[in-house]
Order: C-alpha cells, then structure tokens, then sequence
C-alpha cells in the first residue's frame, strides 16, 4: 500500500487528498478466513499514518492492530511498516482505515473475509457480491477542520457530503455524474457488503421499494431478519441479501442514506444517494430501452432522530448461534465494570476566546470523566518492555467516581479530568461491561469500538442503567456479537468478553470528533502462562517516534 496524495474532484470542488494506491475509496483486502495477511505500507505523504484493519482480531498480533500511540508509533514519511495477522474465526465484511487524527476521511477500504474453501454461506449463494462503503467528504481539508476545531474548541466544520463508494450521488450539486449505480438482472440474489466509513456520523440506509435481509453484521453470522431499512453506525458493518424483481419493472430505483442524529450540535443533514438498475430484457421492448422515461422511486427513511427505530432494530440482532457457528457468550463474569460516556467541557486557556459552551470552556469527551490523553510513544511498547512511568498509568477508574443521575438533570459542573489511564485485565478475565450514555451537554448515541475483541451485545435499556432488575432480562443464549455497538441515546448497552488477547487494546467512539475529545480509553491484558497465550515481541521494523 502507498500512501499517496492524489487529485480527486467531488461537488466541483478539486483536491489534493490522502489516498492508497491513488485510489478512492482504497483497494479491497480480499482474503479467506483462516489466512495471513501481510502488507507493507509505504508513506509518501508529509503526514505521520497508521493502518488499523478493524474488526479483525489480532489474536497475538497487537504489534499490527494500528492505533498511533497505542500499538505503534506512526509511519513516518519515508518510512515504510509490514502488517502482519492471521485472520481467525471470522468471516464476512470488515475495513480498514487510518487511524490518525481525522485521515480515514480518506484513507479507507473494504476487507472481505471470505468462508473456508468449501464451507457454504449459511443463506442461498448470491449471484454477486457488491462492496457499499459509505464515506464523509469534506471540500476543505478535514485535517484542517479538526485542528481548528481543537484550537478553538468548538464543534468542528460539518462535512459537504456523504459518498457511496466515493461518489456523492444525484441530491448533490453538479455530482449527477458522480452516482454509484448497482445494476441487477431480475429475479437475482445480491450480497451487499455495506460498510460506514463515515467520521462523525451513524446512517439509516434503504432501497426504494426493495425488502433486504440482514445475515452478518461485524464479520459474524446472524439469524437471518428482512427489514426495509438499516441502521448502521461508524466502525459497523452489514452484509444484506437484496433479491432483484422477477421481472423486469420498467423502473429505476433509489438507494439513500442519511444520518441519525441524536447530539445538539450541528451535523451534515444531507443524503447520499445511488441507483439499483434493473438489465433490460435482451429484446429490450420499446418502453424499456429508453432508461430517460423510467420512474424513478425514492425510499423513505426514518426521521433523523428516531431512536425508537434504533432500538428496534439493535433488539431484531441475534448471533447465529449454531453448533457450526456457536455463541460463546461467557456464562460467568469475573470482572465487572461500569463505565459513562458522554460529552463535557475543559476550560479555556488564558487570553484565548474559546468556542466550546458557554464561551469560555472548550468542548471534551470522557468515559468515567477521563479524558485520554494519547501518550507521545506507544502504549504497547512501554508495556512489552515494562517502561510504562511516564507513558501511562494503570489507576483507570472501574466506576464513576462521582456517581449522579446520568440520563436526568445533568451536574452544574461539567469539566472533565484529563489523562492517559488504563484497566489491567489477568489472561482470560471473562469482562462484564456496562456503558452508559450520560445527559451533559445532551444526550446522545456513542458507537464505541473495542480493538482486539468481539464482545456480545446482552443487553439494552434506556434511562439509567438498574444492576438489580436489568441483569435478569440479559440475552446469554444467542446475543449478537459485534466489534462495535451503539451506546443508545440516553440509555446504555451490556457487553461481555473474554480478555483472551494479550496486548493493549483501544476502546472508543467511533465518531471520529468524540474520540479527538477524548473519548477513548485502553485495556491492557497481560500475557497468560502458555506460550500460545502470550504477546510475541516487536517486528525489527516498527515505527520509531
């Protein structure tokens, strides 16, 4: 992989962008589970880049999960880095992305796992399959966005547009030519990989008069479910059956997407959109040769705001759960914690003006009222070589330490604490989770993303979370198990996992301006008594700070 500038034009606006390869979106990973993966990224642009490859476990590869700071020092320019990872117990559609200030803007590109040779799809075999990235796009440049947004500490610069694969589509000024067109042949089964590379914003996605059905989400199989629409956040992935018409409809047929939105601040209320082409008969009849005449139909998406079809549709996810693909759901916890996530304010620095609430705080964002402090060397180094004093510190707190009413009316203080803060888990630790979305500054959906795990989604509740009546009606059957989850707006979310991994792993919102407030944090698991069970030293050719 090279990373590359390369000239790119959307919405009549030309830029230079971070690009793989000079493509973009970037080239799809295309791999079978089971196998290595090895690539070496090049960087030829003056910013400092990672490569995390999301989802993917990295079972005893930390050294190539990709998070600056955390598992690696960037690559700097010049330099080049080897990736290396086996792809284990997983299948289905993840991504890569950078992971550096607000890169993946650009840099981004699907992976595709496909089954074992010789292991079947659990759903009929689709005739094609088709990659659905949605992407963000700014004309200015995002790196520029987010450094002003940092030095004032206002809400950064909303996004122009989304993209389907890149393009902007139709609802865009001058982008007609910029459309992604999925072209169909009647009476067909499509497997949609549909991927939300998108920064800052969570996605409800539909085609026109169209039922699809989900069967993976996050690389993991689930019990097949139909539903006109999909609601997928950053960092998520869904793979979708679409079965074309019988016949030919004499119609063309919109696909959109468009946010929702639950914070207060301002967000890109714009919708992407593509076509679904149904192939003409082979003796076109005379109606259908003309596409200029076709009826156009467009789909309905929920309101931006509707986080009652959001819980509605997170509840209809359950893991396949069969005796080829089973839900290891830890049955017994050892460890349980309790973590908010929400938003809050540092203080402005002295003779500045600062753009956050109030005027004069900046804007931040905290899990347990830490805000993370990415360190200047990386995490995992300090930890391999036990020369954490100065890097970090393992003192993370378990619980808030100042309990209140989360989802009521929030403290009349809402600083935040800053630092580089981490939880230490034994080898094998089974992990209780709760996360629980707060009302400062508003409430809002947090999509938090775990590195180096899958945990199982058991349970979803909105207002606060109760330990004596919710734990009853947890799912430990079949929940969904995922990479990324949806902290419900005002509500929170039960995950468990087992700390199977040893390494230093990064938890945090996929909204990308969350996470450069400071909404992230790191699990340390430490090395178990096998050798199979602990953490190999570094490749000779990891990146330097």
């Amino acid at each position: 992989m090279y990373v590359k500038l390369q000239n790119v034009t959307r919405l009549c606006h030309t830029k230079s962008i971070v690009s793989v390869n000079g493509q973009f979106p970037g080239p799809p990973i295309i791999a079978r589970e089971g196998d290595r993966v090895v690539v070496k990224v090049v960087n030829h642009v003056q910013n400092n880049v990672t490569i995390h490859w999301h989802g993917i476990r990295q079972l005893q590869s930390g050294w190539a999960d990709g998070p600056a700071y955390v598992t690696q020092c960037p690559i700097q320019t010049g330099q080049s880095y080897v990736y290396n990872f086996t792809i284990t117990g997983q299948r289905g559609t993840l991504f890569w992305h950078a992971h550096i200030s607000w890169l993946r803007s650009t840099l981004y590109g699907p992976i595709i796992i496909l089954p074992k040779k010789n292991v079947p799809y659990p759903f009929p075999k689709p005739h094609k399959e088709v990659p659905i990235i949605f992407g963000e796009w700014w004309n200015a440049d995002p790196e520029a966005v987010i450094t002003q947004a940092l030095q004032n500490g206002g809400g950064p610069n909303v996004s122009d547009a989304y993209t389907i694969n890149g393009l902007p589509g139709p609802l865009y000024n001058c982008s007609a030519q910029d459309t992604f067109k999925l072209k169909v042949k009647p009476g067909k089964t499509y497997l949609l990989r549909v991927i939300n590379a998108a920064l800052n914003d969570e996605l409800f996605f539909s085609i026109a008069n169209h039922t699809l059905t989900v069967v993976d989400v996050d690389a993991i199989y689930v019990k097949p479910f139909k539903t006109d629409t999909i609601l997928i956040t950053p960092g998520q992935t869904t793979n979708l059956l679409l079965k074309a018409k019988p016949h030919f409809p004499n119609a063309t047929f919109l696909m959109a997407a468009r946010p929702y939105a639950t914070g207060h601040g301002t967000f890109d209320n714009s919708t992407v959109a593509g076509l679904l082409h149904y192939e003409p008969p082979s003796k076109p009849s005379p109606s259908a040769s003309s596409s200029k005449n076709l009826t156009v139909f467009k789909p309905t998406l929920p309101p931006l705001n509707d986080t009652s079809f959001a819980a509605n549709f997170t509840r209809k996810l359950r893991s396949l759960g069969n005796s080829q693909f089973p839900a290891n759901v830890p049955q017994k916890v050892d460890k349980r914690f309790f973590f908010t996530v929400g938003l809050g304010t540092n203080p402005c620095p002295q003779n500045q003006t600062c753009q956050g609430p109030r005027n004069s705080t900046m804007f931040a964002a905290s899990v347990n009222n830490v805000s993370f402090i990415l360190p200047t060397t990386a995490m995992l180094q300090a930890h391999f070589f036990q020369q954490s004093k100065g890097v970090y510190t393992t003192d993370f707190p378990t619980t808030p330490i100042f309990p209140f009413n989360y989802t009521g009316t929030p403290p009349n203080n809402t600083m935040v604490s800053n630092g580089t803060r981490a939880v230490v888990l034994p080898f094998n630790t089974s992990v209780e989770l709760v996360l629980q979305d707060t009302s400062i500054l508003g409430i809002e959906s947090h999509p938090l993303h775990l590195h180096g795990f899958n945990f199982f989604v058991v349970g979803q509740g909105f207002a606060n979370f109760d330990s004596n009546k919710d734990p009853p009606k947890f799912n430990l059957v079949d929940p969904v198990e995922r990479n990324t989850v949806g902290v419900p707006s005002g509500g929170w979310v039960a995950i468990r996992f087992h700390a199977d991994n040893p390494g230093v792993w990064f938890m945090h919102c996929h909204l990308e301006v969350h996470t450069s407030w400071g909404l992230k944090m790191a699990w340390i698991v430490m090395d178990g008594k096998q050798p199979n069970q602990k953490l190999p030293p570094p490749p000779s050719d990891l990146p330097k700070c």
